[in-house]
Parts: C-alpha cells; sequence; structure tokens
C-alpha cells in the first residue's frame, strides 16, 4: 500500500473555526481543526449530540463559510471563493449524502440522479446513462421509473447517495446517513457506501454519534466540543 506521502490530498482543513453567535452568547462550534484526507480513504468523524459534526461537515462542504481558517478541497482553496464559483466546486467535486434524503418528490429515481449532471456547466457523462449505471451498481436497477414516495427509506438513500455520485466527484460527505433509518436498511446503506468507495475510489467522510458505525471506517475521529481530540484506525 501507498504512504499518505505517495497519496493525493483531497481535503485539507487548517486552523477551522466557526463561532455561532446565539443571543449575548458566541458558541464556539468548531475550534482549530486540522485535518488531512487523502484520495481514496473512507473516514469516520464520531461524536455525541452538539459537538460540531454537523457544522464540521457543513464547512469542508463548502456550505458554510468559517470564522477562521483555511480549507482545500482536492488543491482548490475554497476559502474565500465567491458564491458562484463554489457553487462549481461543489457540483463538480463534492457529493452530499444527508439523513433527510432530499429527493425531488415529483421525479423518478432516474430522474433525481440525473439532475445534478444536467446542471452542470461542463457535463463529464450523458446524463440518463450514468444514473442508470450508477442506481445498478447500487442494487436499483428494477426502481429506476420510481418516484421517492414509492420506495423504501433505505432505496432513498441509495437514490440519494447515486445522486450525490452523478459528476463522479473525489469527495461524498455523508451527514447520520442511517440516522432516518430502521437497522436492517441501515446495514444495507452503509454496505452501499462502502461498494461506492471500493468500485469508484471516491473518498468517503461520515458523520455520525454511532460509534459502531464509525468503526467500520478505514480511519475514526473522534470530535468533541468542537476539537478532534484523537485520532484511530481501524481494521
Amino acid at each position: 500500500m501507498n504512504s499518505n506521502n505517495d497519496r493525493r490530498v483531497i481535503l485539507r482543513a487548517t486552523n477551522l473555526t466557526k463561532d455561532l453567535p446565539l443571543g449575548k452568547v458566541v458558541v464556539h462550534a468548531v475550534r482549530g481543526v486540522d485535518l488531512t484526507i487523502f484520495e481514496n480513504e473512507m473516514v469516520g468523524i464520531v461524536g455525541p449530540s452538539g459537538s460540531g459534526k454537523s457544522t464540521l461537515l457543513g464547512l469542508i462542504g463548502g456550505l458554510d463559510v468559517p470564522t477562521e481558517g483555511r480549507i482545500e478541497i482536492d488543491g482548490v482553496d475554497v476559502t474565500n471563493m465567491s458564491e458562484g464559483k463554489l457553487t462549481e466546486v461543489r457540483n463538480q467535486k463534492i457529493g452530499f449524502v444527508f439523513q433527510f434524503f432530499n429527493l425531488v418528490p415529483t421525479l423518478t429515481a432516474l430522474e433525481n440522479v440525473a439532475l445534478p449532471i444536467q446542471f452542470a456547466q461542463r457535463p463529464k457523462f450523458d446524463p440518463e446513462q450514468r444514473a442508470r449505471d450508477l442506481l445498478d451498481m447500487l442494487g436499483l436497477a428494477n426502481r429506476l421509473n420510481h418516484r421517492p414516495m414509492e420506495l423504501s427509506g433505505g432505496q432513498q438513500q441509495r437514490v440519494a447517495i447515486a445522486r450525490a455520485l452523478a459528476n463522479n466527484p473525489p469527495l461524498l460527505l455523508a451527514d447520520e446517513p442511517t440516522g432516518n433509518l430502521d437497522s436492517e436498511a441501515s446495514v444495507v446503506v452503509l454496505d452501499a457506501l462502502r461498494d461506492v468507495w471500493r468500485e469508484t475510489g471516491t473518498t468517503v467522510v461520515l458523520v455520525t454519534h454511532d460509534h459502531e458505525l464509525a468503526s467500520q471506517m478505514g480511519r475514526v475521529l473522534h470530535l468533541i466540543d468542537g476539537r478532534i481530540i484523537d485520532k484511530e484506525v481501524s481494521v
């Protein structure tokens, strides 16, 4: 296996800080986080409710602006980027999967997955064929023409994963992706994320409060009170 020195850096955060005003009090949601994540890693960020996990994910995904610090995505410094350029970076370099699936209810699974390609300024793929290929990879070839309300929760989340991969981003960010699912569907979704990691080489960063779920990632980071307190590698 190559050492990290030989691997491309997909995400680098330096002194990442986010302060949130709450009335007369300032909440220090993220406190000086330094983080480097390499290509083809599968990283779990675990911590209790209120530890800053979702805030950290929003920062590294360009959905929020840090109070201090710097963020690079696949070699591109996005810290002070204009919203227009940041939107393009998110569309091309980052896939998002959330606890709530955020699928367009009036569109089929195929149409939901094809949507990000249709919005891309420089599409890499034929939208329909790419959507078919991704849904097939995630075991949904027989659900292409079903709308979200016709799918189970686990199936909807797999459609959301396929949509996140539509433009072949180097980085996939998952915020509590099994938090709205029962245990059986959670296993299916976790297996789907591992399949994505193995078959596409996409770097996966997953945040969760579930230590057992996080332990199945290749690397686990513990976040407490907005700080990464230690790091461990799991098998």
